[in-house]
This record gives C-alpha cells, sequence and structure tokens, in this order.
C-alpha cells in the first residue's frame, strides 16, 4: 500500500480540486453590473479567484467595506440560486489523489476562502465526502473566518478534534493567499500550477506541480 510523507493534507478548493470559473465569471458579471461596475474579463479572473470576495470587491472594484458587503451579499444570492455546483468541475486526477491519500490513512481537510456551505456543496456534489474528516471553508459573511491563516489554523484544530496526527501537516494550493496561509502556521505548501494565479505566487512555496502526476509523486510514495 502507498504510504504518504505527511500525517495530514490540507486542500485548498478553488484553482485546486474545482474550476468553478466559469460560474463564478458569470455571477461577477451579474453583480458588478447590478452594482454600476464594468464586469471583468476571463484574465482578469485570476485577482478574483483565491482571496475573499468580501476583499476583491474592495481591492478589484474599489468599493468601501460597506458597499462590498452588500455586493458580496448578492453575489452570494446567486450562487444560492445555481445550487453553489453549476458549471463547476474537478480538475483531471486530482479526486483519484484524494481517495487514494484516504486508502492510504491520511486524514484529510478542505482549508477554503470559499463559504463553507459552498465548500460542502462541491465536496458532496462530486462524492468526496468519504475521503475527508473534516471540510473547513469561510463564514458566509467572510467576516469571522475569512483570511487563509485562520482558515488554516482552524483546519488543523479540527482535525485534531477528530484524532488526526497533524505533525507532519501539507497545504495543496494554487495562490498565494494559500502559501502565506500555510507558512503563518508552519505548515508546507505544494503550489499547483493549474489554478489561477501568476507563477511568481508559488515563490514561497515548499514545493510545485505542474500535474496531477507531479502531485501524486509528492504526496504518495
Amino acid at each position: 500500500m502507498a504510504e504518504s510523507p505527511y500525517s495530514c493534507v490540507l486542500w485548498d478548493v478553488d484553482g485546486t480540486i474545482a474550476d468553478a470559473s466559469v460560474g463564478i465569471l458569470r455571477r461577477l458579471n451579474v453583480a458588478l453590473t447590478h452594482f454600476g461596475h464594468p464586469a471583468p474579463t476571463r484574465e482578469e479572473l485570476v485577482h478574483w479567484i483565491g482571496p475573499p470576495m468580501f476583499q476583491s470587491f474592495q481591492a478589484q472594484a474599489g468599493m468601501t467595506p460597506e458597499q462590498a458587503a452588500e455586493a458580496v451579499s448578492f453575489y452570494r444570492g446567486l450562487g444560492k440560486a445555481d445550487g453553489y455546483t453549476t458549471d463547476v468541475a474537478l480538475y483531471p486526477g486530482v479526486a483519484d489523489i484524494i481517495r487514494d491519500l484516504h486508502e492510504a490513512g491520511v486524514p484529510q481537510a478542505t482549508a477554503s476562502s470559499k463559504p463553507e456551505m459552498q465548500v460542502d456543496a462541491i465536496v458532496d456534489h462530486f462524492g468526496l465526502r468519504p475521503y475527508f474528516l473534516t471540510t473547513v471553508g469561510s463564514t458566509p459573511d467572510e467576516s469571522t473566518l475569512a483570511s487563509k491563516t485562520d482558515i488554516v489554523a482552524e483546519a488543523l484544530k479540527r482535525l485534531r478534534e477528530r484524532g488526526a496526527d497533524t505533525s507532519r501537516p501539507v497545504l495543496i494550493g494554487d495562490r498565494h493567499h494559500d502559501v502565506e496561509g500555510g507558512n503563518a502556521n508552519g505548515v508546507p505548501v505544494v503550489f499547483v500550477e493549474w489554478g489561477f494565479s501568476d507563477h511568481h505566487e508559488g515563490d514561497e512555496a515548499a514545493f510545485r506541480a505542474a500535474s496531477a502526476e507531479e502531485l501524486r509523486a509528492l504526496l504518495l510514495r
């Protein structure tokens, strides 16, 4: 049976496990137009996918915190109407790695900036629930639990509460927020290059993986 050098694995979701860009772009178009802002192009999605939306509406659309809170609420309403899984696809080979880690006895958790109810919807939609000991995402208003640093800490805490060994953790992610959040918690990060990022965002990561095969080689031996 395969073994892992890590005692537990944390997973980002958007851009790492799942490609939700089609639905995100559609909802952003509607939301930004609704609030009188130009819709982003697909090329500009790199600036939106990954960070908490509350931050992105401020940084990318120039909204005040109050305006951003209203925009997030509107945007989340669109997502709820979509059912959270419309136009979402898994990246090839990633679900197989998650399954094989589980079969090797490695506890796993999500550590996503996406609201936890949306993480749960995606995990359940694609039949991944049996492989995760816990699923962690942001709070719906992205105020109580939003930063990747706090989300990674919460994921480790929940794993420990469920009896998992967190002495040798690793985080899989595709944005600099993942790298920063992992490093802040002393968790090495594997930066995957198939998500929505610039190449330099992985400069401070412990490892890089350009394909599912390269990721598997880092996680299972």
